[in-house]
């Protein structure tokens, strides 16, 4: 029961949290709106619309299967994601290896939505594979900041507020996402639920301290 209470509390207070980062992204926009990362505010706004959409559909229409809409996001959310780091980073080798990333999530959902009904179900192997390249694009980002004096100013970076909420999220995500959809006769299955929404949680307060953190200076 408590359990229940716990997810039904964590579930509702996401649309707030992403509606939150919006909102605050859109506050501290002089900061970045020089950059390819004004483009990432407009991925939060359509994350948290896409949220209330959702919610408002359930509640008003008996709409019980919402799939295609988080499927649609999965799909921009993750190209958008790839083109974020092909842009920032600077190393010839680590753009080319993103770009193959994205083709290869692409060919992947191609490939995936022949065999399951998108209208249906959720997006799983298109999901790891984008996720386990987003890792390896972040950790592209991380080592070129490191070998730089950019890694003075760090905390004063938006993009890399935004790689950690995103690591922090996809490494999460991904095992209870497998766990979910594969093995949902586990003892802890609910509590995978719960842990899903605390990383979404976790990621957009990072999208947060970084718009509040991040300075207006071309240092990073």
């Amino acid at each position: 029961m408590l359990l229940e209470i716990s997810f039904e509390t964590f579930r509702k207070s996401i649309k707030y949290i992403e509606l939150t980062a919006a909102i605050v992204g859109s506050i501290y926009i002089y900061k970045y709106k020089h950059t390819f990362l004004k483009h990432f505010l407009i991925l939060l706004w359509y994350i948290a619309i896409n949220e209330f959409l959702n919610l408002y559909l359930r509640q008003n229409y008996d709409f019980k299967n919402t799939y295609i809409l988080y499927n649609i996001y999965h799909i921009i959310n993750f190209s958008f994601l790839f083109i974020l780091f092909k842009t920032y980073v600077k190393k010839t080798s680590h753009k080319k290896w993103i770009l193959a990333f994205l083709v290869t999530y692409i060919a992947s959902i191609c490939i995936d939505v022949t065999f399951n009904d998108y209208f249906l179900e959720i997006q799983i192997i298109p999901f790891i594979i984008g996720g386990l390249f987003i890792i390896i694009s972040i950790f592209f980002y991380f080592l070129e900041i490191l070998n730089t004096n950019k890694v003075l100013f760090v905390s004063k970076n938006l993009l890399f507020w935004i790689s950690v909420g995103l690591l922090l999220y996809f490494a999460g995500k991904i095992p209870t996402r497998i766990i979910r959809n594969y093995w949902k006769e586990i003892s802890y299955f609910n509590e995978t639920r719960v842990a899903e929404l605390i990383l979404s949680i976790v990621m957009n307060i990072c999208f947060i301290i970084g718009f509040i953190c991040s300075q207006k200076d071309n240092k990073y």
